[in-house]
């Protein structure tokens, strides 16, 4: 993250929530001229830190009645079992997004569905019939809140007591030496 500075930031943060923004307002509200922001945003780009940009939709007005996760363990995990179901699983239609996790299970798959009847065919002849999938656990979303950017998690400052630790070899080699003498003339 050493490439990208304080403006980087800002300008990441305003296009996560708003990737429609005019480059002129842009600029201003990160203090830059609409020329130097424009090229800072390429950059932000060419380096991928920027991947996509993508419209929220309101799911039920296409028909989605319901959402769910599906919590799926596997019968083995070799490496090409799970990018192979991973990478065949995200092209299913009704799949929002798929995550390789740990614990009990192996994998959450967040679907979605016209309806209970829809997910139960979804669950059952999408998932439960593949080869390598011992148990499927279905759990309906009520409701759900998103947050559309990713925190710029930036590295911590070193805390005092951290500080001190680290320079503790440099001060316990300090105190090896014998005192110094006092000079002449001065009380010690």
């Amino acid at each position: 993250m050493d490439q990208f500075d304080r403006i980087d930031f800002a300008i990441v943060a305003i296009l996560q929530n708003d990737a429609r923004l005019p480059n002129k307002e842009l600029a201003a509200r990160v203090g830059l001229a609409p020329s130097s922001c424009h090229e800072r945003v390429k950059r932000l780009w060419s380096e991928g830190l920027l991947r996509g940009a993508h419209a929220t939709v309101d799911a039920r007005k296409l028909g989605v009645g319901l959402e769910a996760l599906l919590f799926i363990e596997l019968a083995k995990h070799e490496r090409g079992i799970v990018d192979s179901f991973l990478a065949d699983v995200v092209t299913i239609p009704e799949v929002r997004s798929a995550f390789l996790i740990t614990g009990h299970y192996d994998l959450v798959v967040h679907v979605v569905a016209r309806d209970t009847t829809h997910l139960k065919d979804v669950a059952l002849d999408k998932f439960t019939n593949r080869p390598g999938v011992t148990r499927i656990e279905t759990s309906i979303i009520y409701e759900a809140r998103f947050r559309a950017e990713v925190p710029l998690l930036l590295p911590r400052e070193p805390t005092a007591r951290a500080a001190s630790k680290a320079a503790g070899p440099a001060r316990r080699a300090r105190s090896a030496r014998p005192p110094a003498r006092p000079r002449r003339g001065v009380p010690g």
